[in-house]
């Protein structure tokens, strides 16, 4: 893949707005689908006759879904390409609505749920190494953020019309939403044209190679880097799990709740483009470091927080950590990603991140069995700047706008 620096704002705007409908549409579809089900997993088990943590353990599997799924994704995806790997997805997906939607008893809806989450780690790899094969390191950041930014507008808007379609036809019905937005994303898919086709012929690939030989070349890569990103991943899962809990715990409804947790994410979801502007302009490092320090100091100021005012100003900082990451964890992968073995690659990089991603709750979980959740926040605050340190460190090394760029390209 050729990689080009030196273009104009105007021809990388332009560039943006040729991708966006293969790369944006089917990532706003997917997420819109998955934020209809999200909330919904619980409800659905319960209603089934689930005990409270047998639910909690449903919820869990789409998660543990992705973790499964990504070094088989990475595999998938290097031998049929990017493209096919989108289309699989978003029928293997479709099915798991099906399935969860029909289901009758706890294990029919456990294996939707996991089908749904398998589905959801393919789709994901194959959307951020699809945007890495095809646009060029100059605007790499800002293609990458604007995709987390769009899957988290899905998010946001999914709920609301999953709430307008349970309240008609069921709880059931929203999984018919998401089935529909998958068999959508697929269309759209199939009718967009492919813009990695170009980049696969420059490559010129070969047999791929095995997941665990790509992993084994690359593994310092992933001990260090890696580490920085599941760092990123655990501090945001910690994040979310944070602002409702302590919410709770200084007597907030949880009508209030949702709205401390609104503000936040409005101000997450407004600041993507410009965390990946920052990152194109300045370096990684210049929203990685920032985005950690900020988030840890959120996590540090919360306990002092016990109004309304005063949770919702911690939760906004929150956001803003959040937010200034926008689309991180996927451009670092994207720039220490090698061109033979990319999808092989990711599938490990993710998996490093979903790795954090579920330990971080599991940290918070630990730690407040033997301490305060106040002064557990205080603790995981003060872990999420020794990884803005740990950033600080590795980043740079791995970094193609600025001179010498290492990690294996």
């Amino acid at each position: 893949m050729t990689e080009t620096r030196g273009e104009s704002p105007r021809g990388r705007d332009a560039g943006l707005r040729a991708i966006a409908l293969s790369a944006y549409g089917p990532t706003l579809l997917g997420s819109m689908g998955a934020g209809a089900v999200t909330p919904i997993v619980a409800v659905s088990a319960r209603e089934l006759g689930a005990s409270v943590g047998v639910a909690a353990l449903l919820v869990a599997m789409m998660g543990v879904g992705q973790l499964l799924g990504d070094l088989p994704s990475g595999a998938l995806a290097a031998r049929i390409g990017e493209r096919r790997a989108l289309l699989i997805a978003a029928v293997v997906e479709a099915a798991g609505m099906l399935i969860a939607a029909l289901a009758g008893g706890l294990v029919m809806l456990f294996a939707g749920v996991l089908v749904v989450g398998l589905a959801g780690s393919l789709f994901g790899l194959a959307r951020q190494a699809y945007l890495t094969e095809a646009v060029p390191v100059a605007m790499r950041a800002r293609a990458l953020s604007t995709l987390g930014g769009v899957n988290r507008i899905g998010s946001f808007v999914g709920p609301f019309i999953g709430s307008l379609v349970i309240v008609r036809w069921g709880t059931d019905s929203a999984y018919a939403v998401g089935g529909v937005a998958s068999l959508a994303a697929f269309v759209l898919v199939l009718l967009a044209p492919d813009i990695t086709a170009e980049a696969h012929r420059v490559v010129g690939r070969g047999a791929p190679r095995s997941v665990a030989s790509v992993l084994l070349q690359h593994r310092h890569v992933l001990l260090t880097l890696g580490t920085g990103a599941m760092c990123v991943a655990g501090a945001r899962a910690i994040r979310e799990a944070l602002i409702p809990l302590w919410a709770e715990s200084v007597g907030f409804s949880p009508a209030q709740t949702s709205l401390v947790f609104g503000v936040a994410g409005a101000i997450d979801m407004a600041l993507f483009y410009p965390s990946g502007w920052l990152m194109d302009r300045y370096g990684r490092v210049a929203a990685a470091v920032p985005s950690m320090v900020v988030l840890g100091l959120g996590m540090a100021l919360l306990p002092l927080a016990t109004s309304l005012v005063a949770v919702t100003a911690a939760a906004t900082v929150l956001g803003v950590g959040n937010g200034l990451g926008a689309g991180l964890i996927m451009t670092l992968g994207a720039d220490a990603s090698p061109a033979e073995g990319r999808a092989q690659f990711l599938g490990g990089w993710r998996l490093c991140a979903d790795l954090g991603r579920a330990a971080g709750p599991l940290a918070l979980s630990g730690l407040s069995a033997v301490m305060s959740l106040g002064a557990s926040a205080v603790v995981l605050g003060a872990g999420a700047l020794v990884g803005a340190g740990w950033l600080r460190v590795w980043v740079p090394r791995h970094d193609p706008t600025r001179a010498p760029a290492t990690g294996g390209r």
